[in-house]
């Protein structure tokens, strides 16, 4: 079975960084896109920033200069650096793993979340 273990969020100041990292796990043979959504109280699940396996990447306009997403493709990792944090950055982010290929055929996974909360 493969699952997503997420770690690195908490709380900071605005304007602080934070990075998180997301890990998948089980019998992968590939993902075809890896990427990060957020969820803030009130509001849907939106994209933050997603990158596919040949490294393209697409970012939420609110996140574009303040955000990075990198990705470890033989360790089917994916990272978000979170710089200039915002108070709207606050949210549970949840890790997203697209088309990933095992041994139980092709899957979307999502991670359980971590929350982020950006407060003075």
């Amino acid at each position: 079975q493969v699952q997503l273990v997420e770690s690195g969020g908490g709380l900071v100041q605005p304007g602080g960084s934070l990075r998180l990292s997301c890990a998948a796990s089980g019998s992968i043979f590939s993902i075809y896109a890896m990427g990060w959504y957020r969820r803030a109280p009130g509001s849907q699940r939106e994209l933050v920033a997603a990158m596919a396996k040949g490294g393209s990447t697409n970012y939420a306009d609110s996140v574009k200069g303040r955000f990075t997403i990198s990705r470890d493709n033989a360790k089917n990792t994916v990272y978000l650096q979170m710089n200039s944090l915002k108070l709207e950055d606050t949210a549970v982010y949840y890790c997203n793993a697209d088309r990933v290929v095992s041994e139980r055929g092709t899957q979307e996974v999502w991670g359980q979340g971590t929350l982020v909360t950006v407060s003075s």
